[in-house]
């Protein structure tokens, strides 16, 4: 090869570095913009909670006092909801609704923070809801034991501490393009090391009246019909949840065990196999009466300590990883129909059919369907904004 060719192959190589580095810097900025907050989205939460301060029916009773008995009666479908984002949690909550054959029957425990919890209450009391009853709590309002805050406070923060691990790390990596190491940028999402995230291994806690709830993340649209849900025998385990995948044998409706674990650590290898697929996290039925005897909330924790004795490199952040390993034989397998997930990544798998026939829409992933870039155009000329058209009104209104 003579000085020319190799001076043009030096050339090309560096050309598709630059090509490269490029590509993977333009995925960082997409999750980046992803994670902002819009303007209007702000604006809304700080108008509600203005609307709490100076408005007295912006401060009315939830629910009103006729339907109280409902929160902790058995006979109703009780869906639970984590989250601070005032709009995400109005269109699960009114798409559930419009697609439910029996409305009056739903009863909607919303939970957030303290910051967000008047700006949520003003909402919904504001927005009444005829057909079904809707109670917001904030975290601040819950009286739990001493040994309950204390276990809460370490998860937390051995989660930051997994989240701060695996930052720095990320900073130091270097990654070349494609769409497999997408997954790896999930570290720059807050839900990471949001404690409404994580809150959800300690629903028994939260709910102690309750037996039996369907749990959404705020980032679902509901297209059909729940209510078979609480009729679903969980064969004696403490969670239904979506192992298989309506895209084929060989897919995972999510992922493979591989890319939530680190497998070069032996406590992981010994104990799991990297191509097992994850279940699904955010569209779940919970007995939580069956959740209090078993110690699933302790393994929880011993798998927490063991990750802070480990260095913070047993999993990714985010609150499926440990919750594989603390619900292991505790879960039931639904049909995959019930739950299509991974809809808020660039690349998502299903066709146009699965996704009209799920009854959850899950848009974990950056991208939601609130943000400009949450809803592109599909090549084959679908649009995912189609299907949030039920919910058109809840997003018009600001």
């Amino acid at each position: 090869m003579n000085l020319r060719t190799t001076l043009f192959v030096m050339q090309i190589e560096k050309m598709e570095q630059i090509v490269k580095t490029a590509k993977w810097q333009e995925s960082i900025n997409w999750h980046l913009a992803s994670h902002g907050v819009p303007k209007s989205l702000n604006c809304l939460s700080l108008q509600f909670a203005e609307e709490y301060a100076i408005n007295a029916v912006a401060r009315s009773r939830l629910p009103r006092p006729q339907y109280v008995y409902r929160l902790t009666d058995p006979s109703f479908h009780h869906v639970v909801l984590l989250s601070d984002n005032l709009l995400a949690v109005s269109v699960v909550i009114s798409s559930t609704i419009k697609t439910s054959s029996n409305p009056e029957k739903l009863v909607f425990h919303v939970v957030t923070d303290k910051k967000t919890y008047a700006s949520m209450h003003a909402w919904f009391a504001i927005n009444t809801v005829d057909s079904a009853v809707v109670e917001v709590k904030g975290l601040h309002q819950y009286d739990w034991p001493h040994e309950v805050n204390i276990a809460v406070k370490e998860m937390l923060e051995i989660h930051h501490q997994i989240w701060n691990h695996k930052y720095r790390s990320l900073k130091k990596e270097d990654f070349e393009y494609g769409k497999e190491n997408d997954h790896k940028l999930d570290v720059l999402s807050p839900s990471s090391i949001s404690h409404l995230n994580h809150l959800r291994i300690y629903l028994p806690e939260l709910f102690p009246d309750l037996n039996k709830v369907v749990f959404l993340d705020d980032d679902v649209v509901v297209q059909h019909d729940l209510s078979p849900l609480w009729d679903l025998d969980l064969n004696q385990k403490v969670v239904g949840a979506v192992f298989d995948s309506l895209c084929g044998p060989d897919c995972c409706p999510g992922r493979k065990y591989k890319d939530y674990f680190n497998f070069t650590d032996p406590i992981i290898s010994s104990n799991m196999d990297q191509d097992r697929c994850g279940w699904l996290y955010g569209m779940n039925v919970f007995d939580l009466k069956r959740w209090r005897n078993t110690n699933v909330t302790a393994v929880y924790h011993q798998w927490l300590k063991l990750s802070l004795n480990s260095g913070f490199a047993l999993w990714h952040p985010g609150a499926l990883p440990p919750a594989l390993l603390a619900f292991e034989s505790h879960v039931h397998r639904i049909d995959p129909s019930w739950h299509v997930a991974g809809l808020g990544y660039r690349y998502p798998r299903a066709d146009k059919h699965v996704l009209e026939a799920a009854a959850a829409l899950h848009f974990s992933g950056p991208a939601k369907p609130w943000l400009e870039i949450g809803s592109p155009e599909r090549e084959e000329g679908f649009s995912l904004q189609s299907l949030l058209r039920p919910c058109s009104s809840v997003y018009n209104s600001i």
